[in-house]
């Protein structure tokens, strides 16, 4: 058998035992190997010593006089104790001991005790406690650089951070779904960062920034020669993810194509470099992202119904602006400040009347608009006392007013409608189709297929963007 090696010194054991002769060596043992040994004679001592003190170990007798070694466990989970239970019984118990240890027992020893046996465990049960702890402690930090990154205390934001911890330190898969602007990224990466891949790569990749033939050799990888151009052998981003995690921004974007080959690698965490045959083994951990109703896309038959449930493992929405107005003056607080001092400038204030109506704008653009808007102030207010903010909100709800008033009067079905409202906002805007998709909430191209559905050519309307 092993030799044990020395523990960490001081860690607390409690032993539980009515023998007094096993009692008596037990402790002179331990605190022999460095350990600060508690003795017990019976369950009424043990609880007592559960309740007031705090030990790490508990080496418990499964028979004691007056209360029974079960009850003690069943005792010790309501006292909310963090002690690790080690039951200490005899041959013909080992049926009772398995039951204990789904009372939340960790290892069960047989009598005689056998010393080098009885150090390998604790030692071993002390080395995991410690370890929780420090998972535990770093997980706690993670939680106050998500909390720094994330800017917000309403209580919408505070139910979706709750998900994210609770889903962080899981293996299933994420989607989450928001309007284009809520900082769906920032919630992907505070997943990574609660999780137990937070020291591997966070890979993000927006799937509606790249043609399909690019995508597909940035997301497997390619092999020399697979085509033209590809004159080495590349890893993909998968890859890259390997230990880690991938995030995939608005994944109802893939193409049909990319889909399958998605599915695949989610269901035998195997991949295939574009012209390769070797099958290469990843381990990542998937966060998709999306701003349209992927449930709704798949009744459309513009997305795969078996990847959608591959993705809609565990589901977070986040809220956008509108429904979280009291966290505007925060960020626009912080974002007044951080610009500033990249900016190396004296920041403007912000009065309470154009805080008032910060907090009454409906923000489309969600955080980023914010953002935007805050970054754009302190370049045009530079020098002044307090910057100004005149909501476009007044006109845009106008013409949105006078768009269903025609509506209703005409009596349009909704494709008549969607289509109408598409174009107003596209004429709104200049013809820009980024600028359009962001305050319709949709990816650009999901405008494209609804504009060439309309047979328009984009010439006609002077699109940019």
């Amino acid at each position: 058998m092993t030799k044990p090696t020395t523990t960490t010194p001081g860690a607390h054991v409690l032993v539980v035992e009515d023998h007094e002769p096993t009692l008596r060596v037990l402790t002179q043992l331990l605190a022999d190997k460095g350990y600060r040994a508690q003795p017990a004679r019976d369950g009424a001592a043990a609880l007592a010593a559960l309740e007031h003190g705090n030990p790490d170990v508990v080496l418990l007798d499964l028979h004691l006089p007056d209360i029974d070694g079960m009850q003690i466990l069943s005792a010790a989970r309501a006292l909310g104790t963090d002690a690790r239970f080690i039951l200490m019984t005899g041959h013909g118990s080992i049926d009772t001991a398995v039951e204990a240890m789904k009372l939340g027992a960790i290892d069960y020893l047989t009598k005689p005790l056998h010393t080098e046996e009885l150090l390998l465990v604790l030692e071993r049960t002390v080395r995991e406690k410690e370890l929780r702890q420090e998972v535990a402690r770093l997980r706690g930090e993670r939680g106050q650089g998500v909390r720094a990154r994330i800017i917000g205390r309403a209580p919408a934001l505070e139910r979706m951070l709750e998900l994210v911890a609770r889903v962080a330190p899981m293996r299933a898969t994420v989607l989450i779904v928001g309007e284009t602007g809520t900082g769906k990224e920032l919630v992907a990466r505070a997943i990574h960062d609660l999780s137990d891949r937070a020291n591997r790569p966070f890979v993000p990749i927006n799937c509606s920034a790249l043609p399909e033939t690019l995508l597909e050799s940035e997301l497997f990888g390619h092999v020399r020669g697979s085509f033209t151009g590809a004159v080495g052998t590349r890893r993909g981003l998968i890859e890259e993810a390997h230990g880690g995690t991938l995030f995939l921004d608005e994944v109802s974007t893939l193409s049909p194509a990319i889909q399958v080959k998605l599915l695949r690698v989610l269901q035998e965490r195997t991949i295939f470099r574009v012209g390769g045959n070797q099958p290469i083994p990843v381990d990542f951990r998937l966060v998709a992202a999306t701003n349209v109703d992927l449930a709704a896309e798949v009744r459309a038959g513009r997305f795969r119904e078996d990847l959608f449930y591959r993705l809609d493992v565990f589901p977070i929405r986040v809220p956008p602006l509108r429904e979280r107005r009291s966290d505007v003056p925060l960020l626009a607080e912080y974002f007044r400040r951080r610009f500033a001092a990249e900016n190396g400038i004296e920041p403007p204030a912000i009065s309470p009347e154009t805080m008032s109506r910060l907090r009454e704008y409906d923000w489309p653009g969600n955080v980023r608009e914010l953002e935007n808007f805050i970054e754009r102030a302190m370049i045009t207010y530079s020098g002044e006392a307090t910057i100004r903010f005149d909501p476009p909100a007044g006109e845009n709800r106008e013409a949105t007013r006078a768009l269903l008033a025609e509506a209703r009067r005409e009596r349009w079905n909704l494709a008549r409608l969607e289509r109408e409202y598409i174009l107003d906002v596209l004429q709104e805007v200049h013809g820009h189709r980024g600028r359009a998709a962001e305050l319709l909430g949709i990816d650009r191209r999901t405008l494209y297929r609804k504009l060439k559905s309309y047979r328009m050519q984009p010439a006609r309307l002077e699109l940019v963007g």
